[in-house]
């Protein structure tokens, strides 16, 4: 029923909504690669924002110099996410707690700079930015730019929803909690954590160059100034508020981080960062584990109430 209404909603929004479920759904993306690094590896990560800003200027470099299409871009943002996502986790591999925290926050702070660099501003267009032009639906498909990229970036969520979640059950994912919840366990029983530590960090960038390619696209135009550290704070608390540790949970977050100016805006649009923060604070007071645990937690209580019948 959920995916029905996924599908057909586009259909009875006005365009506006429309892309604004899209831009939702890749910040679930993005979301969705630090529950892979904070939630069930347990690495603090303040920089998520970084791959994220990664992922957008490789696309915006190789549709505009090299002429790319979009389609074949976004792979290639979601590769230089994973290769550099991978090297950065090797070299952090020994760090953890507030010093992981502090590098990749550093990671954060220092992107923005970078690309305004006179060295690379011939290619990212400095502080300037770059302005982008965004395919339409190709066979000339009934239907407008922001509803065909909304259905390519929600097939593009269920996609990796579906791969994470047939990752984090097998071999694999076994391991990556083995070294959140006993490192030293893990280590004795050889689970090579420098190995898993960089892997993560790789998939969790990978899903970020993949959101900042589709956020790229859905704006038509990328600056320096948009991928703040400020961003990998967003991303966080999206993250706690669907839930960390869930697959299921990076929608909410999406959802969450998309539209509360919206819902922030009903109670007063001069106090929108107020109002954000007190619905952060009741969120942690009343779902500590997020919204999928609270949702787990009553699916639980309603399976506990429902009597059962004998047959």
């Amino acid at each position: 029923m959920l995916v029905a209404c996924a599908l057909v909603l586009p259909f009875f929004l006005w365009g506006f909504r429309t892309y604004q479920l899209a831009f939702a759904a890749s910040n679930a993306i993005a979301i969705l690669g630090l529950n892979l690094i904070a939630g069930q590896a347990g690495l603090i990560s303040l920089g998520h924002g970084a791959f994220y800003g990664l992922g957008a200027y490789t696309l915006a470099v190789l549709m505009r110099h090299w002429g790319m299409s979009a389609y074949a871009a976004i792979p290639a943002a979601a590769l230089v996410g994973l290769v550099t996502g991978y090297v950065f986790g090797r070299v952090v591999t020994r760090l953890v707690g507030f010093y992981l925290a502090l590098t990749t926050f550093a990671l954060a702070l220092a992107l923005p700079q970078m690309l305004k660099s006179s060295y690379v501003s011939p290619w990212t267009g400095g502080a300037q930015g770059l302005y982008l032009d965004r395919p339409g639906a190709p066979l000339r498909l009934p239907v407008t730019p922001d509803q065909w990229w909304y259905f390519v970036t929600l097939g593009i969520l269920a996609l990796l929803l579906w791969l994470t979640r047939n990752l984090l059950a097998g071999r694999i994912g076994r391991a990556i909690r083995a070294m959140r919840d006993h490192p030293i366990a893990a280590q004795v029983m050889g689970i090579d954590i420098p190995r898993y530590t960089a892997l993560v960090f790789g998939l969790g960038a990978a899903y970020a160059g993949v959101a900042g390619a589709l956020a790229a696209l859905l704006l038509d135009f990328i600056a320096p100034e948009s991928f703040t550290y400020w961003l990998s704070i967003l991303f966080l608390v999206g993250s706690v508020f669907g839930g960390m540790i869930s697959v299921w949970g990076a929608v909410a977050g999406g959802l969450f981080l998309q539209f509360w100016p919206d819902i922030a805006g009903m109670v007063s649009r001069n106090l929108v960062h107020p109002v954000f923060g007190m619905l952060l604070v009741l969120s942690m007071r009343f779902m500590p584990n997020g919204v999928a645990g609270a949702v787990s937690v009553w699916r639980g209580l309603a399976t506990w109430v429902t009597p059962r019948v004998d047959r």
